[in-house]
């Protein structure tokens, strides 16, 4: 099967290694263009490409996705696969491949479309996740259901370990349905749209958490706090991070757990120090 793969991030590059481990090798590899990264602004690439370097495949890194501005290696396409590209694709790229563009979402959809799925899906302290492949349209995150996997969140789960589990599961979801897809073994499902819910991208204000509400948290009177702190501690580190002022200076909360009815923090990190546990 000829197809293009779309993807930039962690999340896609385990995706994309599933896919090469079983021999689904793409014609080409769409990514991020090399950007600044951290305080030195060091170039790098997205690693999606260094995966797509390892095996010998055509990188395209447009900053503007178009049919104009960059060519495909061939036109002969059954199917495109976009998993965490960050960026519309337009109708004139969609209806490229005879079978269309299969998006894949880390949620299960019409449930938290958009930017944040995973991190959503552990502040709100859901029961269970999964993946979800879908025929892309202009919309996000909008087009019919091909396959879903479910997967049960743990209270221990962080995004971290949760994005690559997930990952997992949807490259072996994708190379399981993909073929009875091609063969009409499949009929898309459109959403429910009425059941649609989205989220939001997280900024630094979303993982501030006041000292006052932390004591109360740790001492036990604010048991609401706690769970709270404590999800978010799981969801948003490392991005945007979760963090406290003490004495007017930043202390990241990296870990933590819930005993007792009591937050009880397990890392943390001051202000211009290594992370430390707490004993």
């Amino acid at each position: 099967m000829n197809y293009v793969f779309f993807g930039t991030p962690e999340f896609a590059a385990i995706i994309l290694e599933k896919l090469i481990a079983a021999h689904w090798l793409p014609q080409a590899v769409v990514c991020n263009p090399d950007r600044p990264v951290g305080r030195k602004k060091i170039i790098s690439s997205p690693i999606t490409k260094l995966v797509a370097q390892k095996h010998n495949i055509l990188i395209l890194q447009p900053e503007v996705l178009s049919i104009s501005n960059f060519q495909f290696p061939i036109s002969n396409y059954d199917f495109f696969i976009v998993a965490a590209y960050a960026r519309l694709l337009p109708n004139s790229i969609l209806n490229i491949p005879k079978w269309g563009a299969i998006g894949v979402h880390p949620s299960l959809l019409p449930k938290y479309r958009g930017p944040t799925p995973i991190q959503t899906a552990i502040l709100n302290g859901d029961a269970e996740t999964g993946v979800t492949l879908y025929l892309m349209d202009e919309k996000i995150d909008h087009g019919p259901i091909l396959a879903t996997s479910h997967l049960p969140l743990a209270t221990s789960d962080n995004y971290e370990n949760l994005l690559k589990t997930l990952a997992g599961l949807a490259g072996n979801l994708l190379i399981e349905t993909l073929p009875k897809f091609v063969k009409d073994g499949i009929v898309p499902m459109p959403q429910d749209d009425s059941k649609a819910t989205y989220t939001k991208k997280f900024t630094a204000h979303d993982g501030f958490v006041n000292e006052e509400i932390l004591r109360q948290a740790q001492e036990g009177t604010n048991f609401r706090a706690a769970i709270d702190i404590e999800r978010r501690i799981r969801a948003l580190n490392p991005e945007p991070g979760v963090y406290t002022l003490r004495n007017q200076k930043r202390t990241k909360l990296l870990e933590a757990e819930i005993i007792n009815r009591k937050l009880a923090l397990k890392t943390i990190q001051l202000e211009g120090k290594k992370p430390q546990t707490i004993q």
